[in-house]
């Protein structure tokens, strides 16, 4: 298990995004507000439709370096839908289903990855100190209710003295909980919940 994770802490580098970077779509840079950088973005056609759309995260910056850690709400993640006319629009918008970025325990920033595929897209952590662990929240395109729904959550642990026994566990619908929409989701409260 413990090969498995190594891509995982290589996944940052691959999907992290500067909005300064040329390579960042010139159209996600007008959702970057003051005061935020975009963390991550992917790209794919995120609700069936045949247009190009986008899931991305900013995460908000302190004015001061005094000021204190932003633990809640540090970093939203948005749904960007192309409209008819090439525009993009915000339709979801979720302040805690990324961590922040101190929340990793010893081992720094738990953001590891944000990847879309069509209709679907999934968002990974990986932190700790001696107790590691990691998780992965995949949502997919409902088109009766018309948004993302979560379908499947994925979380591990092992200790480092140990790192060949790994707890594994895995959550999907309908047993371990219902509809729950992206705006509703909070990783700290989803079991049981949501219509079934």
């Amino acid at each position: 298990m413990f090969n498995y994770l190594i891509p995982i802490l290589l996944l940052p580098t691959l999907c992290l995004a500067n909005d300064e970077n040329p390579d960042v779509p010139a159209e996600l840079r007008n959702f970057v507000e003051a005061n935020t950088s975009l963390l991550a973005y992917a790209g794919a056609d995120l609700n069936g439709d045949g247009l190009s759309d986008y899931v991305f995260i900013l995460e908000r910056q302190k004015t001061n370096d005094a000021d204190p850690d932003i633990e809640t709400g540090q970093r939203p993640l948005k749904i960007a839908l192309r409209q008819a006319d090439n525009s993009l629009k915000i339709v979801k918008t979720n302040d805690r289903i990324v961590f922040c970025s101190t929340c990793g325990g010893v081992f720094g920033d738990p953001f590891a990855e944000l990847s879309a595929t069509a209709k679907s897209f999934s968002v990974s952590h990986y932190g700790g100190s001696n107790w590691r662990w990691t998780n992965n929240f995949q949502f997919n395109y409902s088109r009766r209710d018309n948004t993302w729904q979560l379908v499947r959550v994925e979380e591990s642990s092992f200790h480092t003295s140990d790192p060949e026994t790994v707890k594994s566990a895995t959550y999907k619908p309908p047993k371990d909980f219902g509809k729950i929409d992206i705006a509703d989701f909070d990783p700290e409260n989803y079991k049981g919940l949501g219509k079934k």
